[in-house]
C-alpha cells in the first residue's frame, strides 16, 4: 500500500540522506551543544561544548592527520583534569558511545554497562594517554567525559560546510600549537575552545555575549551566534540535529541555558534573590527578556542522529503516540512514569547482577547468572537474541528502551526507523514460549495503525 504519508517520510528521509551526504563530501565543522547533566548539572546550567570534524581524524588523541575514505573524523574538545593537556581529539563514534563501531551500541545501558566499555575502550586506546593506577585501578580526573557522553546526556548539533583546504591548515596549525591545560571556567572554558576552533574555519561566527551571559562564553551562547551566521551565508551547507541520550537508567540530562537564563530559570537562585532585592531579579528578568536568550531553543530539531544510518527525520507526534499505545496494549499495562522508573530499576538490578563480556564479533553481551546452565544475552540491536534463559530480561530491555524512545517530549527525539526496528525485536521476543518454541501468530501484535501501511509495503528495518 503506497500512501502520502509514506511519500512524505520517504522523500524526508532521502532529502536527509542526500544533504547529509553533501555534508560530508565538502567537510563540515559542527558544534555539539550538549545538555548538563549529574550534580554538575544541578549548580549550573551552562552545558558543555566541543567540535565535531567530519574531515580531521586523529593519529593519537593529542595529534591530528586527514582523515582517510571511510572515516568519520573526530571530536575535539577542552576538558578539565584530563592529563595536563588542553585539548584531546577522539573518533565520533567512540566519543558518543565508547564502542568502536555502530552496530556495538546498546540498546540500554545503566551505570555498570557505561563503566565497562569505557574502561574497555580506554585501555585499549587511550592508556598511553589517561594509563591505570599503579595499582591497576582506573585513573581519576574527567577522562571518561571522552568517550561514551551519549551515555550521559543529550547533544544538538549544528553543523557548517567547511574545505579540506581548512581542514589541513587546522590540523597543522594545532599539532604545532602548545597543547598544554590552562583551563578557566570564567575564561577559558569548553565554549572558549569550540569558539576558537570554528572561527579557524569562519572568522567571526561564534562570539560571545557580554550581556546575557556576563562575559562568559556559554555553549548555548555560540550555538545561537552559530545559527545566526549560518543565516547570513546561505551559500554554505548548514544542518541542525539531535543527537539522543541512550535510553538507560543512568539519570536523564537537563535543558541548556545561558548564565543569566539558568539563574532565572533556577529556584534556588532567583527565589531568595527575590525576596532578598526584588529590584535585581527584576533587572535579571529585564536582562533575560531584553537578549531573547529564551527564544533560541536548541531541541526544536527535525533530524535525529542515527550512528547506522547518518542522519534521519524525527518520529512525528501522531505516531508516537499510537506506539505508545499500543505498546501499553502490548505488554498489557499503561505504566505510570513511576511505574516506568521501576522497571528500569528493575531491569537496571538484573544487568547489575550479570557479568559483561563481548562476543566474537566484539559486541556486548551479558553473561546471566542461572542456576543450571549459564547463559548469555546481547544487549544490542545486532545480537539481541533471547534464549529461554534470557528471554523475560530480552523482554524487559526492550520494552524499558520503547518506553524511553515514545516518552512525551518537545519534539520527540527519536526517528521512526529506530522505533520500528525496536518494535520488532520486541514481537520477536512475545513470539518465544518458555519452552523455547513458537507460539500462535496471533499471540505478536501488529504495528501501531499510524504505520501498518509503511510496514506492510516492504519498507522494514
Amino acid at each position: 500500500m503506497f500512501s502520502v504519508g509514506k511519500l512524505r517520510r520517504g522523500m524526508s528521509v532521502l532529502f536527509a540522506l542526500m544533504s547529509f551526504s553533501a555534508i560530508l563530501a565538502h567537510g563540515s565543522a559542527t558544534l555539539l551543544l550538549e545538555e548538563p547533566y549529574g550534580k554538575l548539572g544541578f549548580f549550573t546550567a551552562t552545558g558543555h561544548a566541543s567540535v565535531y570534524l567530519s574531515g580531521v581524524c586523529a593519529e593519537t588523541p593529542v595529534k591530528l592527520r586527514p582523515c582517510q575514505p571511510g572515516e568519520l573524523g573526530v571530536v575535539i574538545s577542552r576538558y578539565d583534569g584530563v592529563a595536563h593537556y588542553d585539548w584531546l581529539a577522539i573518533p565520533l563514534i567512540p566519543y558518543l558511545y565508547a564502542v568502536e563501531k555502530p552496530e556495538d551500541v546498546p540498546l540500554f545501558v545503566d551505570g555498570k554497562v557505561v563503566s565497562f566499555l569505557r574502561g574497555q575502550y580506554r585501555r585499549q586506546h587511550l592508556e598511553t594517554t589517561v594509563p591505570d593506577l599503579p595499582s591497576g585501578e582506573a585513573p581519576g580526573g574527567n577522562w571518561y567525559e571522552l568517550i561514551g557522553t551519549a551515555y550521559d546526556r543529550t547533544s544538538y548539533a549544528f553543523e557548517i560546510e567547511t574545505s579540506p583546504e581548512r581542514d589541513a591548515d587546522f590540523i597543522a596549525a594545532y599539532n604545532d600549537r602548545s597543547n598544554v591545560s590552562h583551563f578557566h571556567t570564567v575564561s577559558h572554558n569548553c565554549a572558549d575552545f569550540a569558539k576558537e576552533v570554528i572561527n579557524f574555519y569562519h572568522r567571526k561566527a561564534l562570539h560571545r555575549s557580554i550581556v546575557a551571559d556576563v562575559g562568559i562564553a556559554t555553549p548555548k551562547q555560540m550555538a545561537k551566534t552559530l545559527v545566526k551566521f549560518s543565516s547570513r551565508h546561505p551559500e554554505l551547507e548548514f544542518k541542525r540535529y539531535v543527537i539522543p541520550q541512550v535510553p538507560g537508567s543512568v539519570g536523564r540530562s537537563s535543558p541548556v541555558h545561558g548564565v543569566v537564563e539558568s539563574f532565572l530559570k533556577s529556584k534556588k537562585y532567583i527565589v531568595p534573590s527575590a525576596i532578598a532585592s526584588p529590584v535585581f531579579a527584576g533587572c535579571v528578568l529585564a536582562v533575560y527578556e531584553g537578549t531573547g536568550t529564551g527564544r533560541f531553543n536548541p531541541a526544536r530539531q527535525d533530524l535525529v542522529y542515527n550512528p547506522e544510518r547518518g542522519l534521519e527525520p524525527r518520529i512525528d507526534e501522531e505516531d508516537r503516540r499510537a506506539y505508545q499505545t499500543e505498546l501499553g496494549h502490548l505488554m498489557a499495562e499503561d505504566l505510570t512514569w513511576m511505574e516506568q522508573f521501576r522497571l528500569e530499576r528493575s531491569l537496571s538490578h538484573a544487568l547489575n547482577a550479570s557479568q559483561l563480556s563481548f562476543d566474537d564479533d566484539g559486541r556486548p553481551v551479558l553473561r546471566l547468572a542461572a542456576d543450571k546452565q549459564p547463559d548469555t544475552l546481547g544487549i544490542t540491536g545486532a545480537n539481541v537474541v533471547p534464549t529461554e534463559t534470557s528471554m523475560r530480561l530480552a523482554q524487559q530491555l526492550l520494552e524499558a528502551r520503547l518506553r524511553e524512545e515514545l516518552r512525551k517530549g518537545n519534539p520527540p527525539r527519536v526517528s521512526e526507523s529506530d522505533v520500528e526496528r525496536d518494535w520488532s525485536l520486541l514481537q520477536q521476543t512475545l513470539t518465544i514460549s518458555p519452552s523455547n518454541e513458537q507460539v500462535a501468530d496471533e499471540n505478536a501484535r501488529p504495528l501501531p495503525a499510524a504505520s501498518a501501511a509503511h510496514w506492510k509495503s516492504g519498507d522494514q528495518p
